[in-house]
């Protein structure tokens, strides 16, 4: 039998909620779990909403809760197999060609962090003041993501870079956790924190040559590559991780 408003919420919800945390909504749902249960347990607003839809859904079209369990499951199988395809495109922002359309490189690193349900990691050299920007940085802090930013210092700079400290770009951003590359006696004289990419979930990675800016992200000629799924985004990620627990990063305030 066909239950479209339970399918359609089931999909919304592992969405909304990503792999881990959909994979306890199916153990709730198999446990029968009220809705009051499941929301105190998986609380945020955009979850909240989710769960709320999933459990109106799942009373209108007589769902059981183990049937229920078993869609949630089944999507979360789904999802973890398209997340395996690699996909990758590249992402040009400035005149464009009749032979490769060009997608703002600001509109396409605004998408993956909005993608962000657990994490995002973001390394840049420069980095200005850019009211989208920081708008999708707030949200995703907002709704529970785990973020990470990774910025050069006027110092590191060595007089590259002038005016505030790139930090300062995101001081708005409450919660928002700020790194920098501290330079141990080894490192060669005139090394600067260089890279430009951001990572979400470990699934998704963007990278290249657009510093944090609105310049970079909107006027420039600038170039990157978007990659989904396989080992280049979780691998990345992994590297980031390391630095900051081997303190090769260190947090900083904006």
């Amino acid at each position: 039998m066909s239950r479209p408003r339970f399918e359609a919420a089931a999909e919304a919800a592992v969405a909304v909620l990503g792999l881990s945390r959909s994979k306890d909504l199916a153990g709730l749902l198999a446990q029968r779990r009220r809705r009051e249960r499941v929301l105190a347990e998986l609380a945020t607003p955009a979850v909240g909403e989710a769960v709320v839809e999933l459990y109106d859904a799942l009373g209108a079209e007589e769902v059981s809760f183990s049937e229920a369990a078993a869609y949630v499951r089944g999507y979360v199988a789904a999802m973890s197999r398209a997340r395996e395809e690699v996909q990758v495109r590249t992402v040009w922002s400035g005149p464009a060609t009749p032979a490769v359309p060009v997608r703002a490189t600001a509109q396409v690193l605004i998408d993956v962090i909005e993608e962000a349900q657990d994490e995002l990691l973001a390394m840049t050299y420069a980095a200005r003041p850019y009211p989208a920007l920081t708008r999708a940085l707030t949200e995703a802090v907002g709704r529970g993501v785990t973020t990470h930013m990774v910025v050069e210092t006027l110092a590191g700079a060595g007089g590259l870079l002038s005016g505030r400290e790139p930090a300062d770009a995101f001081a708005s951003v409450s919660g928002l956790r700020l790194w920098h590359w501290v330079r141990g006696p080894s490192v060669p004289a005139y090394s600067r924190q260089h890279a430009k990419l951001a990572v979400a979930d470990r699934r998704v990675l963007f990278l290249g040559s657009a510093n944090l800016t609105e310049s970079a992200a909107r006027r420039n000629i600038e170039a990157g590559v978007l990659v989904r799924g396989g080992e280049a985004p979780r691998r990345a990620a992994e590297h980031m991780v390391e630095l900051q627990r081997a303190g090769v990063l260190r947090p900083i305030r904006a």
